[in-house]
């Protein structure tokens, strides 16, 4: 995004939102979360055929036809691991930074009611995904004194939080059949620090958004479809599909995200399946596709030759992934269920763009999952589930400051979540 170095320097329900994510969402695929609801956590993130978690608006909202009317409250806490470092460069720019490690607690909401044997309503409150990084400054000296791993001044860093509410609509056609419909609701936060190297006019249409303009906030809605089908007794298939949520500017952040601050959630597609193999050993697999690339800021690549901010500005160059999802859930006494699951993803970033993500590395590729629900009695039940998403490093070429050399960025994140069902 810049060829040289240059040191330039309402509602009620945002405050809600802003209580539910404090910091960043669940381990993820790019910067989605793995999975939503505590039980479907722990099977890997499976859901989109699998009936029961209380959260299937944020997976499956025709899910809810086939599951029972219950209400769940699950907190998750995240701690997520990043390190970015330089080497080679011609002219010193070298140097490394480990971003602060902070431990995130990550509210979730879901309820399902049957009016009737046809229509059932719902509600799915869950943080979408999201990404933080806190490099602290000095590791370089980049001619006006101690600077950031990209020449800026004082830490370095973004924090992204995304926290959508889905109310939904679920129709039974039949003994089998049902198709179902999530409005989502979505509030974003973003902020910035340390990117005083970007704020030059020459690089930026606006340089006074940039950098350390404190939390922007942008609000939008998009729509997620369902269908599912209980083939048997046995084999259960489901489908969906979410829209991008079209949303409003990061109008604090107009001179860094193509499109003067625009940051849509990409849309993603969904098909699983579900078998029952006995009464009480359930497989899942799912697959995934998440269209980052159809949004300028995320997809645009690093390298394009406009201003920040523009329409066709430089982005984060992350491509469009594969996510892939098996998991297992055996309800190995009368009332105690174990499950365990396996997520893979694509990296969506690439090498020639790794040193603007610096700021979002999100090449996480695999990642295991435990849980466990015990019943409390036949109404009431607690569900824990840990998540490990194993380190992944990649390394590219430095682009954007003179002298070369090779930058990397590796992420790994652990996940700890435990939450409360109850039926009626």
């Amino acid at each position: 995004m810049i060829k040289n170095i240059k040191a330039n320097h309402g509602l009620s329900f945002a405050a809600i939102i802003a209580v539910l994510t404090p910091g960043v969402a669940n381990a993820t695929d790019g910067y989605f979360a793995a999975g939503y609801g505590m039980q479907n956590i722990g099977m890997g993130g499976t859901a989109f055929a699998v009936t029961g978690d209380g959260l299937y608006g944020a997976n499956n909202p025709a899910n809810g036809s086939f599951s029972d009317n219950e209400f769940d409250f699950g907190l998750n806490f995240f701690v997520p691991g990043r390190t970015a470092s330089r080497t080679g460069n011609a002219y010193g720019l070298n140097g490394s930074a480990t971003s602060r490690s902070t431990l995130f607690p990550i509210p979730e909401f879901g309820y399902n009611n049957h009016l009737n044997d046809q229509i059932t309503i719902g509600l799915s409150i869950y943080g979408n995904g999201g990404m933080d990084t806190a490099y602290p400054g000095g590791q370089l000296n980049c001619g006006f004194g101690p600077a950031n791993l990209l020449c800026g001044q004082g830490g370095l860093g973004v924090s992204l939080t995304q926290v959508i509410v889905a109310p939904t609509l679920s129709y039974k056609v039949n003994d089998s059949v049902s198709l179902g419909v999530a409005p989502q609701f979505a509030v974003q936060q973003f902020s910035a620090s340390g990117l005083q190297a970007f704020t030059s006019p020459s690089i930026t249409q606006s340089p006074n958004n940039v950098t350390d303009r404190g939390d922007s906030y942008s609000f939008g809605a998009g729509l997620r479809l369902g269908g599912y089908w209980r083939v048997n007794s046995l084999l259960a298939l489901g489908i969906t599909y979410q829209t991008q949520i079209y949303s409003t500017k990061f109008t604090r952040y107009s001179g860094l995200f193509a499109g003067g601050g625009a940051f849509n959630i990409p849309a993603n597609f969904g098909a699983g399946v579900a078998l029952h193999v006995t009464p009480t050993l359930l497989l899942a697999a799912d697959y995934e596709r998440i269209f980052y690339s159809g949004v300028a800021a995320i997809g645009n690549s690093s390298g394009n030759h406009a201003q920040l901010g523009a329409s066709n500005g430089p982005g984060f160059g992350w491509q469009d992934i594969n996510v892939f999802k098996i998991g297992v859930a055996d309800q190995v006494l009368p009332n105690l269920t174990l499950r365990a699951g396996y997520n893979h993803s694509d990296d969506p970033v690439t090498a020639k763009n790794v040193t603007f993500n610096i700021l979002a590395p999100g090449v996480i590729e695999n990642q295991v999952a435990i849980g466990a629900t015990y019943n409390l009695s036949p109404t009431s039940s607690l569900t824990a589930s840990y998540t490990h998403a194993f380190k992944n490093t990649l390394s590219g070429a430095t682009s954007h400051l003179p002298g070369g050399g090779i930058d990397s960025i590796s992420l790994t994140e652990d996940e700890l979540g435990i939450s409360y069902q109850r039926k009626f």
